[in-house]
């Protein structure tokens, strides 16, 4: 095994990261498995794309608006008990979807509404969390345990909508909202079970001036803009998987495992990509890695929007989870590595 992989593989040997991550894998799989879930259900109440493209939308909006104000909370006291409040609020909202949907009650409104809920507390899940991993795990396995919480989200991205699919197609939607709501109560479980110190910030700011001190940051670190830059880039075209269900019907003639698999195949090929990252040395000079899988995800999403033959879409999908998988392993390490832990909430 080459030292990389070692250090990747070594981060699990500490107790609280084993068990944050094998947590969040499970939790990938419900989120994944609910996105499924979500998309299909629209469409069948709704038959019409547009719909469809409203629940990108309801994903947006929370993070154009939230995203400064969930990484403030991040960086404002106990990451665990941050991390795990926002974990009882997904629950939350899951479980409420998947009672509404089971008693018929479910509406495009009440969807919308849920998903804007779960984007809104993600804004706080997602940042604290990224800012609790270098805490976790010694600085020397610190690139290991960021390319295996990059595994670990794909793992989930190929399980949740394969399951998502089987689960809709022999149960309906509610049994896909019930599995998320279950793995965010496993993610409670593991947080309250972790004995990480507390992190606590030297002087606690308050409302803009916390937000001030992350602008300044960026503007005073030029490859943090331009990591961010792609980040965004990445949120707002990867909104386009909300039309998954009118390419599984309409131009592949499939029904919701159709769709599963579509939606799990860019995960499976970043698997391969996560595992290749966590088994090789970061290059010397990242940034151009990460313009070249970015121009070639591109290049494969493209070719994904011209197919028409269901192998050829899944392969296609499948490198471009790879292509992705290499620039998010690269912008997450260079981001962890380069920010003060003071300020990782704000910048993640």
């Amino acid at each position: 095994m080459s030292d990389p992989a070692e250090r990747s593989y070594l981060a699990l040997r500490q107790r609280d990261f084993r068990l944050l991550w094998g947590a969040e894998l499970l939790s990938g799989i419900g989120t994944q498995g609910l996105r499924v879930g979500v998309a299909w259900q629209i469409f069948e109440l709704t038959g019409d794309p547009l719909q469809l493209g409203l629940l990108g939308l309801a994903r947006f909006v929370p993070l154009l608006l939230l995203g400064l104000v969930g990484g403030v909370v991040a960086d404002r006291g106990d990451r665990r008990r941050t991390l795990l409040l926002a974990q009882l609020a997904l629950l939350a909202t899951s479980a409420s979807l998947a009672g509404l949907s089971a008693t018929d009650r479910v509406t495009p409104v009440v969807i919308y509404a849920a998903t804007a809920l779960a984007a809104a507390f993600g804004t706080v899940a997602g940042p604290t969390r990224q800012a609790l991993v270098p805490g976790l795990v010694p600085r020397s396995s610190l690139p290991g345990a960021l390319a295996m919480n990059t595994l670990a989200l794909q793992v989930g991205g190929v399980a949740g909508p394969a399951l998502g699919g089987l689960l809709i197609a022999a149960r309906g939607p509610a049994a896909v909202y019930l599995l998320d709501a279950v793995s965010f109560a496993v993610v409670a479980v593991a947080l309250a079970a972790m004995r990480t110190r507390p992190f606590v910030p030297a002087v606690p700011q308050r409302g803009w001036t916390a937000v001030r001190e992350g602008l300044a940051f960026l503007r005073a670190t030029p490859i943090l803009l331009g990591v961010m830059g792609l980040d965004f880039l990445a949120t707002f075209f990867g909104a386009a998987t909300v039309l998954m269900p009118v390419f599984a019907e309409q131009v592949l003639g499939g029904g919701p495992t159709t769709l599963g698999l579509l939606l799990a195949a860019p995960a499976a090929g970043a698997v391969v990509g996560g595992v290749a990252v966590a088994a090789i040395r970061l290059p010397d000079r990242p940034g151009r890695g990460v313009l070249i899988a970015v121009a070639a995800y591109g290049g494969f999403v493209l070719g994904f929007g011209l197919s028409t033959a269901l192998p050829l879409s899944l392969a296609l999908l499948a490198a471009s989870g790879a292509a992705d998988a290499v620039s998010m392993a690269f912008r997450h390490t260079l981001r962890a590595l380069v920010t003060p832990d003071r300020l990782r909430g704000r910048v993640a």
